[in-house]
């Protein structure tokens, strides 16, 4: 997916920011609307389908976290987080929520930019009808390699696109120990200690939704000094 072709969702409370950002977006080639609030934002989802959602964090009523944690319980539509809050632990509590990435504010247009598309990135391609499907046993969930899709029975388990990245950079790499940088760097984040917290999130994310038993994890493991591996049966 591209920029040419991705409808986005602005959701934030300040109205000249809001208008900014929408303004911006379409100089750059995306489809964009707006919500003011968290509850102008489930209006537009009940109704309309989005590529991608740019949340604010801070507003009256609902706040971002909220409406992301509601969101993720029918939808796995990428979420970015606008946030001026320079705790860890708050940004730890969005990506928990099931948000795709952050960004603290006041911020470069440019650097949202980047952002929008690298996530964008990730999400999965279509995989071609004819493709034979390749697929990867763990437990009682099935992961189709070329699809990045996972099953458990007959049901879909729904990956956010952080997840899908996720899954797509451990198939490629079985049995061998990824670290916590090479991760980041895999996901095409920036360098730091924070960004290596967030991906230990989204991999206990990824465990609840992999492992019968996630706090002691058979396929997702924890290799102690190395990283973190996968281990199909």
């Amino acid at each position: 997916m591209s920029e040419n072709d991705a409808h986005l969702l602005i959701v934030d409370d300040d109205e000249r920011i809001r208008g900014l950002l929408q303004k911006f977006l379409v100089r750059n080639g995306f489809l964009v609307s707006a919500a003011r609030d968290a509850a102008h934002a489930r209006r537009l989802l009940l109704g309309l389908d989005f590529d991608m959602i740019v949340l604010d964090v801070m507003m009256p009523g609902e706040d971002g976290v909220s409406l992301t944690r509601g969101i993720r319980e029918t939808s796995t539509v990428p979420i970015l987080l606008l946030t001026a809050r320079s705790e860890t632990e708050d940004r730890i509590a969005g990506l928990e929520a099931g948000a795709d990435d952050y960004l603290a504010k006041p911020f470069e247009p440019k650097e949202l930019l980047l952002r929008i598309n690298a996530i964008l990135r990730r999400m999965p391609e279509p995989a071609a009808q004819e493709t034979a499907p390749k697929l990867m046993t763990l437990g009682a969930v099935r992961y189709d390699i070329e699809r990045g899709e996972m099953w458990r029975g007959e049901e879909i388990v729904r990956l956010t696109a952080t997840e899908a990245q996720l899954m797509r950079i451990f198939s490629a790499k079985p049995g061998e120990a990824l670290s916590r940088t090479r991760l980041v760097e895999e996901l095409g984040r920036d360098k730091g200690q924070a960004q290596e917290r967030a991906v230990d999130v989204q991999i206990t994310r990824l465990r609840r939704k992999l492992e019968s038993d996630p706090k002691q994890p058979r396929y997702l493991q924890t290799v102690r000094g190395a990283g973190y591996m996968l281990a199909p049966d």
